[in-house]
This record gives C-alpha cells, structure tokens and sequence, in this order.
C-alpha cells in the first residue's frame, strides 16, 4: 500500500509545482503587459491636461482660485486616464480595446473646447481662422435658433444682463460646438457601416470594453444591451433640452452661474453639445454589440443544430 500511495503523492507534489510556475509566469505576462500600455496611457493624460488647460491658457483667468481649480482637476483627470488606460481591466472607460470609440470623442471634445477658446481670446482680433469660425457658428446657430430649439433655450438661461454681441457669440459658440457633436457621431456611424466597428480590431471582449455592465447580472444579455441603447439614445435626444432646464433650476435654488464669464461659458455650452452626442454614440455602439451577440449565438445554435447536438 505504501508503494501504491508514493507515486501518488510525488505525482500530486510534482502537479502542484507545475501549477505554480504557470501561475507566476501568467502573472509577469500581466505585469509585461501594463508596462506595453504605459507609454501610450501617459500620451493620454497628456492630451486630457492639455485639454482642460487650452481655456486658461488662451483666456485670462478671474482669479487665482479659478487657476488652482484647474490644476486640481487636471492633476485629477491625469491620474484617473493613466490608471484606466494602463490596468489589465478599466473600471469605468467603456470601449477602451475598441477604437476609434474614445479617440472620436476625446477628439471633438479637443476640438471643441479649442475652437470656442480661439473664439473667445480673439474678439477684437481680425484673423483668418477667426473669421472662419465666426462666419460658421453665426450660420448654424441662425439656422438652429428658432423657438423651442436647443439653442434657443440654451440662450435663454443666459444672463439678462448680457450685451447683444455676447448673445451673438454665444450662439456662434453654440452652432460650432453643435456641429462638431454632429460631424463626430456622423463619423462614427460611417464606421460603424463601413468598417464593421468593433471587428476590425479583433475579438471584442466584453468584461473589459464594458466594465460596468455585468453579463450575470440577470435576465438575456442582448435585451439588456437593446434596452440601455435605448435609453441612451433617448436620453442623448433630450439632453439638449433638459440640460437648459436644470441649469435654469440651478439658478433658482443653489444661485447664479456667471455664464458671463468666458471659460464658465466655454465649458458649459461644450457640454451642452458633448454629452448628448456622446450618448448617442454609446446607444448606437450598444445596439451593435447587441446585434454582434445575437448573430454569434444564432450562428452557434446553426451549428450545433447541424451537428446533431440539440434535443429534436
């Protein structure tokens, strides 16, 4: 019996090692792999501080508390986009292994805040750039200001003591921000046709380009995805109008936003336009994952049907 247990045991220790070493190599594969993702993790706090900066930068600033602000959330920002973009899994940066998701909306958002930035700095200046915008975002913010539109009401929650050429620009800045929401989520719908966005960037893995959704969670995977896209593409519909709203209860129960300023000006009506845009981007990239699913499970029944593996 002795001899019959020995082998077993030096079988059973010899597993063990085994086991660990597959452990310990799997784990300086991860480790391998966070530091692949570190340089291009830095290159995009980079590009968020140089975002949330332009307007102090390029605008004079009302005071030093407004710079300290800056600097806080900006060292903020920083750290959030290094850690989320460097860990194996990210915690709430949706699509991150599926561009060019993120990259079109960091990229209108970039491209938002430092139109309206250049607007704003040169009021007085004739230059050829800002002429070009100015001649752009005054046609599209006549063309969408009629009564019950979103620039409309955007502009009623303005000051009453704010001067008609400071209505005006703030209507340019308005049609601008609100074309380049539009130019960006018509791009990524391009993409999405044309390219089959997310295939051609290999297997999509849904733990890590959706973190906060949890497939487990109860109920069929595809129905939920259909319903959150929908609520998303709903609520990116009405945003525009909501948005107008709250700020206008905002004043009324917490105290005046000094919209008069032009960097509170510039971040608020960027968000007036990003943030409907950038949910009807994640409602139209849900529907897609939704749809990819729904055609893997389809096409995994076929065959297993074919094979002879499900119940007649």
């Amino acid at each position: 019996m002795a001899r019959m247990r020995q082998p077993d045991a030096i079988a059973q220790d010899q597993n063990g090692i085994r086991t660990r070493h597959r452990i310990v190599s799997s784990r300086n594969e991860g480790s391998n792999a966070v530091y692949s993702r570190l340089p291009g993790a830095i290159l995009r706090a980079i590009l968020v501080v140089l975002m949330l900066v332009t307007p102090s930068v390029m605008l004079p600033l009302s005071s030093v508390d407004a710079s300290q602000i800056v600097t806080l959330v900006a060292i903020f920002a920083a750290g959030f986009t290094i850690v989320e973009y460097s860990a194996s899994s990210p915690s709430l940066v949706e699509f991150r292994s599926a561009p060019p998701f993120n990259r079109l909306r960091f990229g209108a958002l970039l491209m938002t805040v430092m139109t309206l930035s250049i607007i704003f700095r040169e009021t007085n200046q004739a230059s050829t750039i800002t002429m070009f915008l100015q001649a752009a975002g005054e046609r599209i913010g006549v063309s969408i200001d009629f009564p019950y539109s979103p620039v409309r009401l955007l502009l009623l929650v303005m000051p009453a003591d704010m001067s008609i050429a400071e209505l005006e620009r703030a209507r340019t800045a308005a049609g601008l921000s609100y074309l380049i929401s539009l130019m960006s989520l018509g791009i990524f719908v391009i993409l999405l046709r044309l390219r089959g966005w997310p295939r051609q960037t290999g297997a999509f893995n849904v733990w890590v380009n959706l973190p906060t959704f949890d497939p487990t969670a109860g109920g069929d995977v595809v129905a939920r995805l259909n319903r959150d896209s929908q609520i998303n593409l709903i609520l990116g519909f009405l945003l525009p109008f909501i948005v107008p709203a709250i700020v206008q209860l905002m004043t009324r129960f917490i105290g005046p936003i000094p919209l008069d300023d032009p960097q509170t000006l510039i971040w608020a009506v960027t968000a007036w336009a990003f943030l409907p845009a950038s949910l009807l981007m994640r409602g139209v990239a849900l529907s897609r994952v939704a749809q990819m699913i729904y055609v893997q499970r389809k096409r995994a029944y076929a065959k297993a049907a074919a094979d002879g593996l499900l119940p007649a």
